[in-house]
């Protein structure tokens, strides 16, 4: 790991008001030198007001921010060791592609030497060596973020902030970006902090995720403990799918608690760390890949109403009692075909995979 990187920082009790809105409440957050953390939530949620408040461009209303050992809030931007890759990548057009990666370098003083020899390091660690001379204009969207990310990596950051920096890309090249950044940030070593409302991007790149809803911190874990055990309702609904079920608590099942559906059929639910009482009215929610479709006589009755295929996996949406409708994921195992529209059938849950949560 390179000098003046890796370092933790701690979001203590961050607020933020614009006039009488409160864009972030009270969110805090621990994060260890080295690790990428996404801050992951849909528009309007505080994300990248936070990632402004690290950057130093917007000062919060409340609470602290500190890098390493050392408190940021009275420092301007330039003085915090902070790297910033933007959505729109922000090269200057004038400038040559070493130019630009030489050019926090270049602000802060650094001889022409060291700027030349750190441009030509790290444009040959973003596979971009022979495109030294080349403008941004020059290049395609997914070199522009590669000499975007290089740039941000020249000043040696303490923390590599990254705002969106995929969602200008297509999927393939999206992809390609992802794996690219992870290994460089290892290579680097440097903390980042990466803002997404992608959900995919957030569980394969992040070491842990913070999922925030309405400037609030609903869960701050790692991706396979925010998929697999969500904390909340909205975790659960927004990160990956899920079929919402009303209900009411009928027992206790060990761990467990065993849920009466309104749709009918009974089914055993983990609960997020808290009791749900016997006679409590509860949301349960079931993933399409925790699902089933049998012909015997355990589960939910139903009638397919639709099948889409999608490659290895087949999605029936079934209909079920009371209205309602599941959607379940089926390998298609062999080249099986998918189950006709009308097609009655039987929904099994797989027990303890599913949640509830107390109704609104």
């Amino acid at each position: 790991m390179r000098a003046g990187t890796g370092r933790s920082v701690v979001l203590d009790g961050i607020t933020h008001r614009y006039g009488e809105a409160v864009a972030v409440g009270n969110v805090t957050l621990d994060i260890r030198g080295g690790e990428l953390v996404s801050l992951l939530g849909p528009s309007g949620c505080g994300k990248t007001t936070l990632l402004r408040i690290v950057a130093g461009f917007l000062r919060q209303t409340e609470g602290r921010v500190i890098v390493g050992d050392a408190v940021m809030d009275d420092l301007p931007p330039s003085r915090r060791a902070v790297g910033i890759v933007f959505q729109n990548y922000a090269l200057f057009p004038h400038l040559s592609v070493a130019e630009n990666v030489a050019y926090g370098l270049a602000a802060r003083g650094a001889p022409r030497a060291e700027q030349e020899a750190e441009a030509e390091r790290l444009l040959g660690l973003v596979q971009l060596g022979a495109m030294a001379e080349r403008y941004p204009r020059q290049l395609s969207g997914g070199q522009q973020q590669r000499v975007a990310l290089a740039r941000a990596l020249a000043i040696r950051p303490a923390v590599l902030l990254l705002d969106e920096p995929f969602a200008a890309l297509d999927k393939n090249l999206r992809l390609d970006m992802q794996i690219e950044v992870k290994r460089l940030q290892r290579v680097a070593g440097v903390t980042t902090i990466l803002v997404t409302h992608d959900q995919e991007e957030a569980l394969s790149l992040s070491d842990r995720v913070a999922v925030l809803s309405q400037g609030r911190l609903e869960q701050f874990a790692a991706p396979t403990t925010i998929y697999d055990a969500p904390e909340s309702l909205f975790v659960n609904t927004f990160v990956g799918s899920a079929n919402t079920m009303p209900g009411r608590v009928v027992g206790q099942e060990g761990a467990g608690a065993r849920v009466a559906l309104d749709a009918g059929g009974e089914i055993v639910v983990r609960r997020p760390g808290r009791a749900l009482a016997p006679g409590a009215r509860v949301v349960a929610c079931l993933r399409p890949e925790h699902l089933r479709l049998t012909d015997g006589e355990e589960g939910i009755a139903g009638v397919v109403e639709m099948a889409l295929p999608l490659g290895p996996t087949v999605i029936h949406e079934v209909r079920v009692g009371a209205g309602g409708a599941l959607k379940v994921a089926e390998p298609r195992l062999g080249g099986a075909a998918a189950r006709p529209p009308g097609t009655a059938v039987r929904v099994a849950v797989a027990p303890g995979l599913a949640s509830a949560f107390p109704a609104a």
